[in-house]
């Protein structure tokens, strides 16, 4: 690619990353939300390994790295949904705002998302769900970057 895409695409993907993680956070209060915003900061990862190859990205995801996230982010959703569950009796309730007193205070105080909605766990939902499309959709797109790069160095291998 060329050297005046290379100069913009980095800081241009650091911003729509900046944006994903601003999609994530208020997406309780706002349309948008963990897929979304993992969507657009997979985007941004996308868009520099798309310009700059896998090899020269400087947001080089490693596969260990890719698989703890999303490790993380489904362990944590489902046990958020289990303390729910222990708590009060209903998988993915909402702790944090409990409109049934159904739950103890000290467990409601440890759920609750310091904001004047009162919006309990879905902030955290939304930034588990996030990280799951993050890393869903950037291992898509590594997948056929590395299967391309495996057919070109074959195809190459055949002519020689």
């Amino acid at each position: 690619m060329s050297t005046i895409l290379k100069i913009f695409v980095f800081p241009a993907s650091l911003l729509i990353m900046c944006l994903g993680i601003l999609t994530i956070l208020g997406g309780h209060i706002t349309p948008g939300g963990g897929f979304q915003g993992g969507a657009m900061i997979a985007g941004g990862f996308i868009f520099c390994a798309v310009v700059y190859g896998l090899k020269e990205n400087p947001l080089n995801f490693s596969h260990s790295f890719m698989a703890a996230m999303e490790s993380i982010g489904a362990l944590t959703y489902i046990f958020i949904g289990l303390a729910g569950l222990v708590f009060s009796g209903f998988f993915l309730y909402n702790l944090g705002v409990d409109l049934n007193n159904l739950v103890p205070a000290f467990i409601q105080n440890i759920f609750d998302y310091p904001d004047p909605i009162h919006a309990g766990i879905i902030p955290y939902l939304n930034l588990m769900v996030g990280l799951k499309v993050l890393v869903g959709l950037s291992a898509v797109v590594i997948a056929f970057m590395q299967f391309n790069h495996v057919r070109e160095n074959d195809d190459s291998d055949q002519d020689a």
